[in-house]
C-alpha cells in the first residue's frame, strides 16, 4: 500500500503539535518523565487525514532508555492532548501515540555496510556493463 502524502493542513497541525509536545518536555512540565535521566527530542507528528490520531516520533540521547520514556509518554498522552487542546484552536484534538524514531539507528546501519570492506571491494569492480 503505498503512502500518501500529508496535505498542507495536515503538515500545518503536525508541526504546531511537535512545538507544543517538544516545549512541554523541554519545560519539564511531563511528571511521567521525572525520574527518567535522559533528553528526549521530539523528531516529527504525523496525523491521520482526519486529524484524529498522530503519531509522534521521538528520539532519547541513552537508547537504552527509550522503551522507557515511550511508555512515559504514552502515560502522558491525555496531559498532551490537554495542553494541545488549550493551545490550539483545533476542532478536535488527536490521539497521540508515541513512537520510538529508528531512523538514524537505519542511517548508521546502512553507513556501517557501507565501509565493510567486501562491499568496498564489490563497490570497486567494475559492472558488467561497463567492460
Amino acid at each position: 500500500m503505498a503512502i500518501k502524502e500529508q496535505s498542507q493542513r495536515q503538515l500545518r497541525v503536525s508541526q504546531e503539535i511537535r512545538k507544543i509536545i517538544a516545549a512541554e518536555i523541554e519545560h519539564e512540565d511531563v511528571r511521567n518523565l521525572e525520574g527518567i535521566d535522559t533528553m528526549v527530542t521530539i523528531t516529527e507528528v504525523q496525523i491521520s487525514p482526519d486529524l484524529k490520531y498522530a503519531n509522534v516520533y521521538f528520539i532519547t540521547s541513552h537508547a537504552d532508555k527509550n522503551e522507557e520514556v515511550r511508555e512515559a509518554l504514552q502515560l502522558a498522552a491525555s496531559h498532551f492532548r490537554k495542553v494541545v487542546g488549550r493551545r490550539t484552536t483545533l476542532r478536535y484534538v488527536p490521539d497521540f501515540i508515541f513512537r520510538i524514531d529508528n531512523t538514524f539507528a537505519e542511517v548508521d546501519r546502512i553507513e556501517a555496510l557501507l565501509r565493510n570492506p567486501k562491499v568496498q571491494e564489490d563497490l570497486r569492480k567494475p559492472s558488467v556493463t561497463e567492460e
